[in-house]
Parts: structure tokens; sequence; C-alpha cells
């Protein structure tokens, strides 16, 4: 079995851990199985790098910090494969560029355009390990570029896929995934599998345990990830196609996001392109658009409401302002203290009355909800944030979450 095996920062944030994380690949090398090793840099270690950058420039160049933060992956690289060296293991550390990770040139968000792995199957194939730095890569011009934050798991599945690995594992601090944050409901229970699609869906609203570009690719070419812990070997959760053979419950999860903000132009003219227009100007300041929500018509003029990321608010009310006197909008008004909760499942496909069961829980619990946008497999409303925990907590005992079997 060839497995592509992924380390987090906290997999590698000492020497100690990096000892345990030698010990997990040496374990898999015994029973046979050929491992190639994707590492991040130790816990702290990007964020420390990009505090001293900051302290020689307030704008430090894109190129320049992709240089200096791809030393953080090379330093866990290098001591893991010196660790593994140490028990006898043939292990070579290379960096994104000796590993074939070919990039496009946009520095500090990086996509890859391919792997060039030849190399590195030769090395899995006589049973020698290679270990590489993940969240790299190479441009045309053989400049240093990063995919960004999380990025790591991205190189991970993309190189699982190059070396036609039979699963990439992803080890990390969480042993896999749950049906809602454990810490807001205790009852949570791991989940044994879950679908592409569904964890994409996860990932997005704000689960934080898998980074969507990595889901996004193992959908795509069809690469099974295993998501555990590094600290307590247990089997974790099986991200995969969906199993058509299985009858399953409505609901697998429920997901929340605290990032949010909400934004609303009244009385702008209702016009063909309208919307287009308004979030335009947004999109165009990289700003990720959300939820958005058209009011009907009334007088020739309607309002137009939508989400972003929180962080991204006043910069979103600044564009919004100069787009108000443009339009001669009637107001704008904002709120950055709402919250996203939604229900997902790919059940959801073949059980009806999942959205009007979660509004009614809802309601039960006098939780107003502000707006709602709806999927195959999701429903997500907007509410105000301080009710999120006890929405999730409701609606995950509504749907039979906290039991073996979910129900609608």
């Amino acid at each position: 079995m060839r497995i592509v095996q992924k380390f987090g920062g906290t997999s590698v944030g000492s020497l100690e851990r990096i000892r345990s994380t030698a010990d997990i690949v040496q374990a898999e090398l015994k029973r046979g199985n050929q491992i190639a090793v994707v590492v991040s840099a130790m816990s702290g270690e990007t964020n420390r790098l990009i505090t001293m950058a900051k302290e020689i420039s307030e704008t430090p160049a894109d190129r320049e910090m992709d240089a200096m933060v791809a030393t953080g992956e090379q330093v866990s690289a290098a001591l893991l494969s010196m660790e593994l060296q140490s028990r006898g293991i043939s292990a070579y550390s290379f960096n994104g560029s000796q590993a074939g990770f070919r990039t496009n040139g946009d520095f500090v968000r990086a996509r890859i355009k391919g792997v060039q792995a030849d190399h590195l199957i030769d090395h899995l194939e006589r049973h020698e390990v290679p270990v590489v730095t993940g969240f790299q890569g190479i441009d045309e011009h053989g400049n240093i570029t990063t995919l960004g934050r999380g990025g790591s798991d991205t190189s991970a599945v993309a190189l699982a896929i190059a070396v036609n690995a039979d699963v990439c594992d992803i080890y990390t601090d969480v042993d896999g995934i749950y049906t809602t944050d454990p810490r807001i409901v205790s009852q949570a229970r791991k989940m044994d599998k879950i679908s592409y699609e569904e964890m994409l869906e996860f990932a997005s609203l704000g689960a934080k345990v898998l980074q969507t570009r990595s889901v996004e690719l193992a959908m795509r070419f069809d690469m099974p990830v295993h998501l555990r812990s590094s600290f307590d070997l247990v089997a974790g959760t099986l991200v995969s196609k969906e199993d058509e053979t299985m009858e399953r419950a409505a609901i697998s999860g429920v997901a929340y996001n605290r990032d949010e903000a909400k934004i609303t132009i009244v009385g702008i003219p209702d016009q063909p392109g309208i919307a287009a227009k308004v979030i335009g100007p947004v999109a165009e300041a990289g700003i990720n658009v959300d939820v958005i929500v058209q009011n009907v018509s009334e007088l020739g003029h309607t309002d137009l409401t939508f989400t972003v990321p929180r962080s991204d608010y006043k910069q979103t009310m600044e564009i919004m302002g100069r787009l108000r006197e443009s339009m001669s909008a009637r107001d704008l008004k904002g709120d950055d203290s709402v919250a996203k909760v939604s229900v997902i499942g790919v059940g959801m496909r073949s059980h009806a009355g999942v959205a009007q069961k979660m509004f009614q829980v809802l309601a039960d619990e006098s939780v107003n909800i502000q707006m709602i946008t709806t999927s195959e497999i999701k429903v997500t409303v907007v509410i105000e944030e301080k009710y999120v925990e006890l929405a999730v907590r409701s609606l995950h005992t509504a749907f039979g979450l906290d039991r073996d079997e979910a129900s609608v």
C-alpha cells in the first residue's frame, strides 16, 4: 500500500513531537507500506517569521515573504529526515522545487499547476521515505511561491495524486470530523466516514480541520483522505466519495461560522445588472461575498443584503459608502455581530422537510432568522452571533445527532 502522510505544525512542533511523528512513519514502514511524508512548519514558526518581516517593513514584498516563510517547512523536513535516518531508515528531505511542485506566479496565494514526481516514486519503490515540504512550490521563473494558509493539506493531496497513493493520511491535533464542535456540544460524535461534498461544506463553514482547496482537489481526483490524530493513534474520519449503497441519514452534522458580517444597501434602482454593480467592486477588492438576498422591488427600487468575512467588514463598508453616493441609494446598513449556522447532509437529497424542521427548531428557541441560503445538501441561516451556541445545540439534538442515528 502506498500512503502519503501529512503532519501539521503541532505534530512537528518540538523535537519530542518530531520523534513521535517518526514513530508513526516507522510503524507504517514495518507494515510493508510505501510512505511519503509532507510536513508543515513547526507550530508558531510561520507567525514568528511574519512578525520579523513586519518589523523590517510594514509592506514587505510578496516575493521575499514567500522566500522567507518557506524556510519553516524546510526545517521540519530536514529534522524529521535526520530522525528517521538515525533509526536506519533511508529518508531524504525535499523542498517544494526539488519535489517537483510547479505553481503559477501568484506569490503568497499560488496554485499548483502540476507535480513532477517520477523521482519520488523511484524512492518509494525502493522503500525510501521522501519527506517533502508542504505549502510551497516554484513558478516558471524559478521563484519560490507559497500556497497560502493551510496550503500543506493541498500539497499532501496533490502529492498523493501525483505518486498514485492509495490514501492521503492527514495527521493533526484532532482525531476526526465531528457532527459539530465538541466544545459546544459534548454529545457530538466522531464520524467514521464523510463524503467529499459534505466535507467541503463543513470546511467552507469554518470547520478548520481540512483546508477547502485540499478537499476540492481530493474530490476531483477521487483521492481518499483519512483525517486522524498524531497524538492518539485511533481510526479517524475517512473523506471519500459518497457510498451510494448506504441509506443515509438526512443530516450528518451542524456547522457554524462566527466570522461573518452583514451589509445592506437600501433603495437602489431595480434594474438589470444592479446586483453585479453592487457586488462587482467588492469582488474586485478580493473580498469573498457569501449569502446574498435581494428584496422584492418596491416603486422601482430594491434592497440588497450580503455577507462577507468579518475581517473584511470595514473595507466593504467603505466600498459600499462610495457606491451609495454614486447610485443615490437611500441608506447603508452594516452589522458585524452575525453568524452562520448550517445543517449539512447528503441525505437531504432523499429526505423532505429538513429546512422546515430547522426553521421550527430555531423559532421554538426564539432565534430570529435574518437570511437563508440552501444547496442540495445544506441549509444555512444567518442569525445574531449571541444565539450561535443555542442554535447549534438545539439543532444537533433535534436532528438526532446526539444518538447513534440521525433523523428527520
